[in-house]
């Protein structure tokens, strides 16, 4: 099937967000660049390694502002080791975890972690498992945490 667009080059994003600053601070260790531009009503991320152009908004009408609708942004990572790496980052570096790395086996099957940014969107750090990491699958199909200590606890 052919594409809409012709000869696509870069993916362009912008959100609105709670606090610009604390916002453009998260998304700076996320991407781990500094931004191109910053206004008291917007910072623009250029992020080649993602061929990315992100904007953060201010919420200026002040209304609420919907995470619900945008689910959650993705990246995708090589493998399992960089789903781990990246937890250990987003750890130091402060950001929530929401979902601590673990593979998942239902549905597509990931590596997969989950953070929250500073106004609430859901970001989501997965690796693709490889044939040799499907054929692991548990009869179960539980969730198999990455990190000791990261699994939930049971009462």
């Amino acid at each position: 099937m052919a594409s809409m667009i012709a000869g696509p080059r870069e993916f362009h994003i912008s959100i609105r967000v709670a606090d610009l600053g604390a916002s453009t601070a998260f998304y700076e260790a996320l991407f781990g660049v500094l931004p191109k531009e910053m206004t008291s009503r917007y910072t623009t991320f250029i992020v080649p390694h993602l061929a990315l152009n992100f904007v953060l908004l201010v919420n200026d009408k002040g209304e609420a502002l919907d995470t619900y609708s945008l689910y959650h942004l993705g990246i995708g990572v090589a493998d399992r080791d960089a789903v781990v790496t990246s937890y250990h980052r987003a750890v130091a570096a402060g950001a929530a975890v929401v979902k601590p790395p673990r593979t998942t086996w239902r549905g597509t099957p990931l590596h997969e972690l989950w953070l929250r940014d500073p106004t609430g969107y859901g970001i989501e750090i997965y690796a693709r498992l490889t044939p040799q990491e499907l054929a692991t699958m548990p009869d179960d199909q539980a969730p198999t945490y990455l990190v000791a200590g990261t699994e939930p606890v049971v009462a």
